[in-house]
C-alpha cells in the first residue's frame, strides 16, 4: 500500500491535470498528433453513463476553444469532450489542409482519431461506445468525410460550414464524389448505417465571404466540380443537405442568424442538437 502522502499527491495530480480541462497529450500511436479533453467532476462515479463528444478544429487549430466551449454542456449532460490537434505541415510541406481530406501521404486521419479515442478510454478506464462528432470549417470538411467511412462509430454528427463538400455521387471520384471511396480507403459507403445517425448541418446566415473557398485550377486541392455546389458556405451546406436527403439521410439544418464564419457562435445550436440526441438515447431523461 502506498504511503498516504504519495496517494494524496497522486490524487491531486490526477484532479489537476487529468480531470476537468486536461493537459495536452501526445497520441501514442503517432506523437505528431495530440489531443486534450474535458472530464467532468461526476465522471469517476459513473463512467458508463457518460457519452463522448469529439470536437474537431478548423484551419486555425483552436482545439482548446472548442474543448472549453463544450465544457459546461458536458458537465451538466454527462459527457466527456475530446479535442484533437492535427498540426500544419506534418509532412514537412506546410500543408494546412491534409486532415480535412482524411488522407495525407501515408497518414489516415480517421485512424489517428480512433486511436486517440481508444487511448482516452484507456486513460479513463472506460471504453467509449458510439460518440457525437462536431467540426466547423476545416473540421466540417473532416467530419462529413469521417461519417462516410465510420457511420457505425457515431451516434450523432454535426457538420459545420465546410468550405467544400464531398457529395454522395458514384459518378465522380473522391473527394468531390464517392465513386472510388472503397478503392482509396478500403471501406464501401454504408448508406443503411448512415441513415441511422442523426445529422445536423450548421452554418451562419452571415457566412457569405468566398475568398477562401473559390478554388482555382492549379491550387493544391482543386478538382473539376469543386465549386459546383454553390458560391458560399451556406449554398454548399445546403447542397450537401439536399444530397443527403436524396439518399434517405434525414438532416437538421441550422442557418444561424447574424453569425459569420465563427464556429464558437454556432455552439449553442450544436449543443441543442446534441441534447436532443442524448435525450432520445437516454429515454427522455
Amino acid at each position: 500500500m502506498l504511503p498516504q502522502t504519495t496517494t494524496a499527491a497522486a490524487d491531486r495530480r490526477k484532479q489537476m491535470y487529468q480531470r476537468g480541462p486536461t493537459v495536452v497529450y501526445a497520441c501514442r500511436k503517432d506523437p505528431r498528433f495530440s489531443y486534450c479533453m474535458y472530464v467532468p467532476p461526476g465522471f469517476d462515479a459513473d463512467p458508463a453513463g457518460h457519452t463522448l463528444i469529439v470536437a474537431v478544429h478548423g484551419t486555425g487549430r483552436t482545439m482548446t476553444a472548442y474543448r472549453d466551449g463544450f465544457s459546461a454542456f458536458a458537465r451538466y449532460n454527462k459527457c466527456v469532450v475530446l479535442a484533437p490537434l492535427f498540426p500544419v505541415g506534418v509532412c514537412g510541406d506546410d500543408n494546412a489542409d491534409g486532415f480535412k481530406y482524411i488522407r495525407e501521404g501515408d497518414i489516415r486521419y480517421d485512424h489517428v482519431l480512433l486511436a486517440m479515442i481508444e487511448e482516452a478510454g484507456a486513460r479513463l478506464g472506460h471504453a467509449f461506445g458510439p460518440f457525437m462528432l462536431f467540426g466547423f470549417s476545416g473540421g466540417g470538411h473532416f467530419v462529413h468525410r469521417f461519417f462516410y467511412l465510420h457511420p457505425q462509430r457515431l451516434c450523432a454528427v454535426s457538420i459545420g460550414a465546410p468550405g467544400a463538400v464531398t457529395l454522395i455521387d458514384d459518378t465522380r471520384d473522391y473527394w468531390v464524389g464517392t465513386r472510388n471511396l472503397e478503392a482509396l480507403f478500403g471501406t464501401a459507403l454504408d448508406l443503411a448505417a448512415m441513415r441511422q445517425v442523426p445529422v445536423q448541418m450548421v452554418v451562419g446566415a452571415a457566412d457569405i465571404e468566398t475568398w477562401e473557398i473559390d478554388y482555382q485550377p492549379g491550387s493544391r486541392n482543386y478538382m473539376d466540380g469543386i465549386n459546383a455546389t454553390g458560391r458560399t458556405r451556406i449554398e454548399r451546406n445546403t447542397a450537401l443537405r439536399r444530397n443527403f436527403e436524396a439518399h434517405g439521410i434525414q438532416v437538421r439544418q441550422d442557418i444561424v442568424p447574424n453569425v459569420p464564419h465563427d464556429g464558437t457562435k454556432v455552439l449553442p445550436n450544436v449543443q441543442d442538437f446534441f441534447l436532443d440526441v442524448l435525450c432520445a438515447r437516454r429515454g427522455g431523461a
